[in-house]
């Protein structure tokens, strides 16, 4: 595959690198949503488990990404659903998603990535990785507390069969009215 036909010719690329669950996985992930006002759902097109987000680049850089990311050897990992979780901002949840454990093959990945990354001129990521899946993003002050832990309390128990994570993907993303739309500039089989 030619990357350089993927990355479109726009001004900059929104991009990440991800891990897509395979369809049964997401369908057990689907299940869960609803129940939350104001909560903005994943579809089943924008599941994923996000390995690194790079960010705004310009075409260049991003030809320079997909590059290096083609030269990442990593073996494939083994990963499982293991309950639900909530990211906050300023002391208010704004995201729901679904734990990826064991955590250490995907941060070992994680790593990999990043020091293909920084090959390709992107600055190392310094926040602690932590494997999940976002299930639901919340406005600003639109989640009631209460539903939030009902819907924790709910699913706690979210849990899959173990299941292979086999390629590392590229995705574009484009900001919209109804949210983020995810397209696939490049795609590599694991070990």
């Amino acid at each position: 595959m030619t990357v350089t036909a993927k990355v479109r010719y726009s001004i900059m690329h929104r991009l990440f690198v991800a891990l897509r669950p395979p369809p049964p996985v997401r369908s057990l992930l689907v299940d869960p949503m609803g129940d939350v006002p104001g909560a903005r759902w994943q579809d089943d097109g924008q599941l994923h488990l996000t390995t690194r987000f790079i960010g705004e680049v310009d075409r260049r850089q991003a030809e320079d990404i997909a590059a290096v990311l083609a030269t990442v050897v990593a073996p494939v990992p083994v990963a499982r659903i293991d309950g639900v979780g909530t990211f906050d901002r300023r002391g208010r949840v704004d995201t729901l998603w679904a734990r990826v454990a064991p955590p250490e093959p995907l941060a070992a990945l994680h790593r990999k990535v990043d020091q293909a990354l920084a090959r390709a001129g992107v600055a190392p990521d310094t926040r602690r990785y932590l494997p999940h899946v976002t299930l639901a993003r919340l406005a600003r002050g639109a989640a009631d507390p209460m539903a939030v832990d009902r819907w924790i309390a709910r699913h706690a128990g979210l849990a899959s069969p173990s299941f292979p994570l086999t390629h590392l993907t590229l995705y574009e993303s484009r900001l919209g009215h109804d949210g983020a739309r995810y397209e696939t500039v490049a795609r590599w089989p694991l070990e």
